[in-house]
């Protein structure tokens, strides 16, 4: 009991250092000092205390600093826990009208842009809680079903439970997708100033184009650590060096 009582007050006090912090960073940020700003933002990460808006204030501190990079990347970061804000969205929306790099994404279909845009409206956590609680709905409308005594309490209960079970299942499949999407793409943020695409992974091969900071890509393979293969929105892929990227 003891020891419990110690764990939830190292708990407590880290909290309470980590609020601290992030207040004291939030004033260096409106009085201008963002590179001071950005260092405590960091110590809040470095103590594994994690928040969209802990993201997008570090994120605002180097757009300040025009440095585009770094910017984008935690706008993303941000939006990983909170696809849906429009504060985030519209700041990275300005993050990348810096970038000199312009990528135009693949056109999609109706059907398969809608299905994407569903699947992303919520992380691999957001769908797993979704399905939960539609189970506990049809497991209380299923045992309303079979307690009822009234056919039309039956029906309706039985009407219910069907919806609900269909909406289960679609969820329960969009979290699959989700999952198998998120381990087998992995999105990365160019940080190199200029980093060269080769065609292969070495330095003699030809050069296919050239990327610039804050250009989002896809790794798609790895290299003796050295070499990341990515995969650009319009399709386009190749070869480059893995400290050119930050990966999401």
């Amino acid at each position: 009991m003891k020891l419990l009582f110690i764990f939830w007050l190292m708990c407590s006090l880290g909290f309470s250092q980590s609020t601290t912090s992030f207040k004291q960073a939030n004033e260096l940020y409106n009085t201008g000092y963002y590179q001071e700003a950005i260092d405590r933002y960091n110590s809040i990460l470095g103590a594994n205390q994690h928040s969209a808006e802990l993201y997008f204030n570090l994120a605002n501190c180097y757009y300040k600093l025009n440095e585009i990079g770094p910017s984008i990347f935690y706008y993303e970061k941000a939006l990983q826990l909170s696809p849906d804000d429009t504060d985030i969205l519209n700041n990275l929306g300005y993050a990348q009208k810096m970038t000199i790099d312009t990528v135009l994404e693949v056109p999609e279909n109706g059907i398969s842009k809608f299905i994407n845009k569903t699947l992303n409206s919520l992380s691999v956590d957001g769908w797993a809680t979704r399905s939960v609680g539609l189970v506990f709905l049809f497991v209380i409308l299923f045992l309303g079903y079979y307690l009822s005594r009234s056919e039309s309490k039956k029906r309706l209960f039985f009407v219910s439970s069907s919806i609900v079970f269909i909406v289960l299942l679609t969820s329960l499949g969009l979290l699959f997708k989700k999952e198998r999407l998120d381990a087998t793409t992995h999105p990365a943020i160019i940080f190199a100033k200029e980093s060269e695409v080769r065609s292969e992974p070495n330095l003699g091969s030809e050069t296919s184009f050239t990327l610039h900071e804050g250009t989002k890509v896809l790794i798609v393979e790895t290299y003796n650590s050295d070499w990341s293969k990515i995969k650009l929105r319009n399709g386009e892929t190749g070869w480059v060096s893995t400290v050119d990227l930050k990966p999401l």
